[in-house]
């Protein structure tokens, strides 16, 4: 499932090419097609995100395009008008001047909202570490007071909006907290630099397109190792890198599932906390 970064990569995109402009709005698929009409010759306001959620936004619409991407869900932008209808495109927006065309396809959701349930979806997420509004306080309280593991709660959109499985296993990585520990013994010295790191690392793959969480050190130019190869991009610490040796203390980084996801760790750099203790 697409991470933070990649909603507010997309909302970016959307504002860059169609903000302040009349749009061509459909559903070359049909399932979307009424409330793709609400938009049609409307000029586009704006789109914002919260965490995975991406919220578009028309002049003279009360109602709002609610997408959130899914596990499949992909967008496609194109200067070219006379792109063809490959594949089930859920939503099309298109603009003439200057020419654009925006393909939304295989989404959990795209529906249109009211404003009082776009709040309602908003107000239940934690924290976005991308925007300027976000209130870390927030998570730091919703994890001092649980026994659930510090690995889930990272992935709790409750807690971390955005935040998904490759930031949080990079992250703990980083400042070598035990993933398994329960959330109430997090120290805020550790938060602040979890916190830290999201609100450094995740805008880096607004920008670039791809996450690197590795210091300057242990990438492949200081090292001399081979660059990483994978479709997801970008050079990490212990994500997806099961059973290869961790870069920093050698060990094989291992694989366990939990809440439902595949969480990466390496046991030499993040040995299992014995902590008895809660404290700031």
């Amino acid at each position: 499932m697409p991470e933070g970064h990649v909603t507010h990569r997309v909302a970016g995109q959307i504002n860059h090419h169609f903000a302040g402009r009349p749009v061509r709005s459909t559903s070359p698929q049909g399932r979307f097609a009424d409330d793709a009409a609400e938009f049609d010759g409307r000029v586009l306001r704006e789109a914002q995100a919260f965490g995975k959620h991406l919220f578009v936004a028309a002049e003279e619409v009360e109602r709002q395009v609610h997408i959130h991407l899914g596990l499949l869900g992909k967008f496609a932008f194109t200067g070219d008008l006379d792109e063809p209808e490959r594949g089930a495109i859920r939503w099309r927006l298109q603009c003439e001047q200057p020419p654009q065309t925006m393909d939304l396809r295989g989404p959990n959701v795209c529906t249109l909202r009211t404003p009082e349930e776009v709040e309602a979806i908003t107000g239940q997420l934690g924290p976005d570490p991308l925007r300027v509004d976000a209130d870390p306080e927030v998570a730091y309280a919703r994890i001092h007071k649980t026994t659930t593991p510090i690995a889930v709660l990272c992935m709790d959109q409750k807690v971390f909006a955005g935040v998904g499985n490759i930031y949080r296993a990079e992250a703990l990585f980083r400042h070598r907290i035990d993933p398994f520990m329960p959330g109430k013994f997090l120290r805020r010295a550790e938060f602040d630099g979890i916190w830290s790191d999201f609100t450094e690392l995740m805008p880096l793959g607004v920008r670039d397109g791809r996450i690197d969480t590795v210091y300057p050190e242990h990438t492949p130019e200081a090292t001399g190792r081979a660059p990483r190869v994978d479709r997801h991009g970008g050079e990490v610490y212990v994500y997806r890198r099961a059973g290869q040796p961790c870069l920093v203390g050698g060990t094989a980084v291992s694989l366990k599932e939990i809440g439902g996801r595949n969480l990466f760790w390496c046991r030499t750099c993040q040995p299992r906390s014995r902590r008895r203790t809660v404290r700031d």
